[in-house]
């Protein structure tokens, strides 16, 4: 046994200490299985190859992260029973071992050589394959992932009645994949780096290069290269750390499990950013209109869905304003309210003990609290819980005089309201800013309600995601009037003939109809 001792090296741009490779077989299997000691997962085996077994080789590779029947077909058979020149047929050629093994003993063409040691324990961490070979300062990595996931299953956040039921799964390339499918088009770039200096999570910048608006690429790969971070295990991470605005309850990104929706917003030149373990993607750059957008708008009858969409923004505006409207019309303004509606109030309030504030904030935290359980218990008990926890406890402390029976209704609409919003990130934000309606409400009547609403629109205004106005198109008309088009009301298809904001000048037609004389019923609009 030959053993040879190493320098290690210090590379600056990681800050690791680096583990060169020697010719040396022994060497490097020391080196390598010290790295992994007391990793129990770790298969590895060194055996020799070839004709006279004169070639010493070493394999290795993690248990169940990789395809075995990849291992044993490809690498292993190959190996074992395929090579049997070496030591022979490559004097006769102009290749060592190391090219002769790489180029004819393995029945796959997903290989590749790297010549350190950090390379080999990541491509063995990431489910691949390596090999090394005895004299040789080189490792072949063989493309081997077999991860254990959950498939191609349907989206469980933005279920639709019409489009794909494909959603997507924890599995990167799968996620990719997904893409691909909806988009081929050799301009889709999938740009791939490698984030967390522990978990060495894989991100993929997903474009289309000529519709993508090179500022906004520029400017959300330096926001990823802003911060060094030691792990990402959720694409929750990199939507906190690339936020400007990190104050805002508004989310500047956008959130999505569905591969239609991203296929989409790639093609109106945004772009989305793929995290390996999660079936979210990021969508950027992104605006409040973009929020109020379902897959199923387009895939159902324009005027429908228009009406669903305007349905959308009254319950968004519902969502956070009716609590604080009822506290300042009923605790300042009760001359506002009709003769028998008052009474009516009057009525249901009788015995009640606590103010119109107290009694809102009783309800919309049990609320809260019912939703938490909801989520957090297993799905046919949440659901349960949901439904008996609202009843028994909006009946109950309706009895007990602790809250009158219209606060029930209302808190009761307010959550269907929110519920009616698509995204569960917008939705979020408006939970938290009905609580600044409420107490500005109850303190100066429909002066704090009007001043809660200015403060969130001036808010928004000031919002931008990638340098894009996060209102747009409702702000910047006189740019934006093509957004129009796709914004409160949906228009039909061919008057949308031009790409959203997102997209670079120089392609923004998207839908060219044909002129087919006066019987065409798209120029006749």
């Amino acid at each position: 046994m030959r053993l040879k001792k190493v320098a290690p090296k210090h590379d600056e741009k990681s800050n690791k200490v680096m583990i060169p490779l020697s010719d040396s077989l022994d060497t490097n299997i020391k080196n390598f299985e010290e790295l992994f000691t007391d990793c129990g997962d770790l298969v590895k085996r060194k055996f020799p190859i070839g004709e006279n077994n004169n070639v010493w080789a070493y394999i290795a590779y993690i248990d169940v992260m990789i395809d075995r029947r990849v291992i044993e077909e490809s690498v292993l058979e190959q190996l074992l029973v395929q090579v049997r020149g070496v030591g022979k047929s490559f004097e006769k050629s102009n290749e060592d071992e190391f090219s002769f093994i790489k180029n004819g003993g393995f029945a796959t063409a997903d290989l590749k050589e790297v010549n350190n040691m950090d390379d080999a324990v990541l491509a063995v961490l990431s489910g691949d394959t390596v090999i090394f070979i005895d004299g040789y300062e080189k490792v072949i990595v063989v493309a081997t992932k077999g991860f254990p996931n959950r498939g191609v299953q349907p989206p469980d956040t933005e279920s639709v009645i019409r489009g794909s039921k494909e959603g997507f799964s924890e599995a990167f390339r799968i996620n990719t994949v997904l893409i691909r499918r909806r988009i081929r088009d050799s301009k889709l770039k999938i740009k791939q780096i490698q984030l967390g200096t522990r978990t060495r999570t894989d991100i993929g910048l997903v474009y289309i290069e000529d519709l993508v608006r090179p500022q906004v690429l520029r400017e959300i790969e330096e926001r990823l290269s802003y911060f060094k971070i030691d792990s990402v295990l959720e694409s929750g991470t990199l939507e906190q750390m690339i936020e400007t605005q990190w104050y805002s309850p508004f989310p500047q990104s956008q959130v999505t499990q569905r591969p239609d929706k991203v296929a989409s917003a790639i093609l109106e030149g945004r772009v989305a950013i793929v995290v390996d373990n999660t079936p979210f993607v990021l969508l950027l750059p992104t605006t409040m209109n973009c929020f109020f957008q379902s897959s199923e708008d387009y895939y159902q009858r324009w005027y429908v869905m228009s009406f669903v969409r305007i349905l959308r923004y009254c319950a968004a505006f519902l969502s956070f304003a009716i609590p604080g409207f009822y506290i300042a019309l009923t605790t300042f303004h009760p001359s506002m309210i009709p003769t028998p509606l008052t009474f009516s109030i009057a009525a249901a309030r009788e015995g009640v003990p606590f103010p119109a504030l107290v009694e809102v904030l009783i309800m919309e935290i049990a609320f809260e609290l019912l939703r938490e359980a909801g989520v957090r218990l297993p799905a046919p008990i949440g659901n349960t819980i949901g439904i008996v926890g609202g009843l028994i406890v909006g009946q109950a402390v309706v009895q007990a005089n602790l809250v009158s029976p219209i606060i029930v209704i209302i808190v009761a609409l307010t959550a269907i309201s929110s519920f009616a919003i698509p995204s569960y990130s917008l939705t979020s934000a408006f939970r938290m800013i009905k609580y600044l309606i409420i107490i500005l409400s109850s303190f100066l009547g429909f002066l704090g309600f009007w001043l809660g609403i200015l403060i969130v629109l001036t808010h928004l205004v000031s919002l931008k995601s990638m340098d894009i106005p996060y209102l747009s198109p409702y702000v910047a008309r006189e740019v934006n009037n093509q957004d129009l088009k796709d914004s409160l009301i949906r228009m039909p298809t061919f008057m949308n003939r031009l790409r959203p904001v997102f997209t670079t000048t120089n392609n923004k037609v998207r839908l060219d109809i044909k002129e087919k004389g006066e019987n065409n019923v798209f120029t006749k609009q």
